[in-house]
């Protein structure tokens, strides 16, 4: 459905994966990956909120590369290039507020584990995000420290019950913290799932339930916050 893309990062280029409205136009959506890279999955994901109208573009953070085993992929997230990486997505938000088959002023912003990590970041360094929405996010690198004041977006989080109680502590903590200083923040835990419970390309912590009304609350966040 969708195909690859590439634009401008402040002076070099990336490439990302744009799925288009199958309405013609849309409302824009950045889809950040998890630690695996730019897979089949987080392709899935943009292919899905086209489908429901919405014009998504998935960075390729890793520039390439992608990795299905775990201690491989911690590596490349701890040695991700957080400079490039943030001016990768902020790149990926102006080439998708300039592309025609974008029709909102602002853009949504989702991502999972990692990339929830990340787009709670991009939320506070590029003020045309409006609706920011964290799978299951924690930001791991010591340095990135997001102010959240700089920030206009709502945000809505998606969290696991048995997650580690270091991510859902940091989850309770953002929550509150965004709600004190005024900003819209929801972060829901689902009962009975672990990490990951939305991946539905691994059975072993899938889980259907939870991940269908995640899935429809994020588009119902969307539909509301991205205009």
């Amino acid at each position: 459905m969708g195909h690859m893309v590439e634009f401008a990062s402040n002076g070099k280029s990336a490439v990302g994966y744009l799925a288009n409205s199958l309405s013609g136009a849309g409302p824009g959506v950045i889809v950040v990956q998890e630690w695996w890279g730019l897979v089949p999955h987080i392709k899935e994901v943009a292919d899905r909120l086209a489908a429901e109208g919405f014009t998504a573009l998935a960075p390729d953070l890793y520039h390439g590369e992608t990795t299905a085993e775990p201690d491989e992929a911690a590596k490349l997230m701890m040695n991700l290039d957080l400079p490039r990486a943030a001016t990768d997505m902020a790149g990926a938000v102006d080439f998708l507020l300039a592309d025609e088959a974008c029709d909102s002023e602002t853009v949504g912003a989702m991502g999972f584990c990692m990339g929830g990590g990340m787009v709670l970041w991009l939320s506070t360094i590029k003020p045309q995000i409006s609706a920011c929405v964290p799978f299951y996010g924690v930001i791991p690198w010591d340095g990135v420290q997001p102010d959240y004041d700089a920030s206009r977006a709502a945000y809505l989080g998606h969290y696991a019950e048995n997650d580690s109680p270091d991510t859902n502590e940091s989850a309770r903590r953002v929550e509150a913290y965004l709600t004190s200083r005024g900003k819209e923040a929801k972060f829901n835990f689902y009962p009975g799932t672990g990490h990951a419970f939305f991946n539905n390309v691994r059975p072993e912590v899938y889980d259907a339930a939870a991940a269908d009304l995640a899935w429809q609350r994020t588009l119902e966040f969307f539909r509301d916050q991205v205009r």
